[in-house]
């Protein structure tokens, strides 16, 4: 399944990450940046791969009223969320193997200091 995307998939996203044990991956874009409408595909793919994982694309300028404490300064910015802790919280190069190789050791992500937690704001549907 591809990427949810937080403008037609809110719902979908809510009862995911309800799910305290479902590990969260979000691609934190904009629409004007190309560099994130040319990522998506990818992100698209690394989903595609990780069913049990719930990822989503969200345009955190369109929804600004929900994350309006979230600082993000570069484009794409990839937040890994488990149930606990902010795993991951970062600009990344938009190659798909950069994600893939956190995902693949989680346990090499310990958790970032005063990272943002979105799950909470998604629980709004």
């Amino acid at each position: 399944m591809p990427a949810l995307d937080l403008d037609t998939d809110a719902d979908q996203i809510a009862e995911r990450v309800a799910d305290r044990e479902t590990l969260f991956v979000a691609c934190l874009c904009a629409e004007w940046c190309g560099t994130c409408r040319d990522y998506r595909a990818t992100f698209d793919r690394i989903a595609d791969a990780h069913p049990d994982i719930c990822f989503a694309y969200i345009d955190i300028e369109t929804h600004a009223d929900r994350f309006d404490d979230l600082d993000v300064e570069n484009f794409p910015t990839i937040l890994i969320e488990d149930g606990n802790a902010t795993r991951f919280f970062g600009t990344v190069l938009p190659h798909g193997a950069v994600v893939e190789r956190m995902l693949a050791d989680l346990t090499a992500l310990p958790g970032v200091a005063d990272a943002p937690k979105l799950r909470p704001a998604l629980l709004e549907a």
